[in-house]
């Protein structure tokens, strides 16, 4: 089950929304502004609306091979301590997907858009926090890349207590599959902060670039991004 997961998630991963939209217009988004086939590059090189259906297409995404997987695995009256076992191993796989596209050369994004989605499917309450830690940042500094490595660190620490005190949608999860759980979120937040090593190194220097929802974007380094 877990292995199919991954796989369906991997494929449901490889549809490049930032990469399709740029084709169609005909660019590749990776040679252009920091090189990532993220929601962030494509806010700055194409613009907000870009960025908006960039980041839509990446989040629908993990969203659908969650339910595709469900659908396929999932029986309440059987199995149901294994429902967010399968969200989290089809989001699993849909992030890989996205970042490590096989046809691309295995050059895509940074996974944030996509863990959005598999939050989403997990927890409304995870959700509501991972809004507040993001935002919060976002308005308060205009580090995208800082925003994302928080929301990834926030998601980890929810991920163990909510699988330790058995709260909201994990109420019904084993010790067993919460650590595994816990490993499987735990990894990911690792790629996640290896991703976004070089922008952690520009942070600490002050030579990050700043994102704002206006001009403001024109003019600075392109390659100082968090894009997700």
């Amino acid at each position: 089950m877990r292995i199919v997961c991954l796989g369906i998630g991997y494929l449901c991963g490889l549809f490049q929304t930032s990469y399709i939209y740029g084709k169609r217009r005909g660019i590749d988004i990776r040679e252009h502004g920091s090189g990532n086939a993220g929601t962030t590059n494509m806010m700055r090189t194409m613009g907000t609306k870009a960025g908006l259906i960039t980041f839509l297409g990446d989040v629908l995404k993990t969203i659908a091979a969650v339910l595709i997987c469900l659908a396929i695995f999932y029986r309440p009256d059987v199995n149901p301590e294994m429902l967010q076992l399968i969200k989290i191993y089809a989001g699993t796989g849909a992030i890989m997907g996205h970042n490590f596209p096989f046809y691309l050369k295995f050059r895509g994004g940074k996974g944030i858009a996509c863990t959005a989605g598999m939050i989403i499917t997990l927890d409304p309450y995870m959700v509501a926090i991972g809004l507040v830690v993001f935002f919060g940042i976002f308005f308060v500094t205009h580090y995208v890349s800082l925003g994302s490595i928080l929301l990834y660190i926030s998601f980890l620490i929810e991920t163990i207590i909510w699988g330790a005190f058995h709260l909201g949608f994990f109420k019904n999860i084993t010790p067993q599959i919460a650590l595994e759980c816990d490993i499987v979120v735990g990894l990911l937040c690792a790629m996640a902060l290896f991703r976004h090593r070089e922008n952690m190194v520009r942070l600490v220097k002050h030579t990050e670039k700043k994102t704002y929802l206006s001009k403001k974007n024109k003019g600075s380094d392109p390659k100082g991004d968090g894009e997700k």
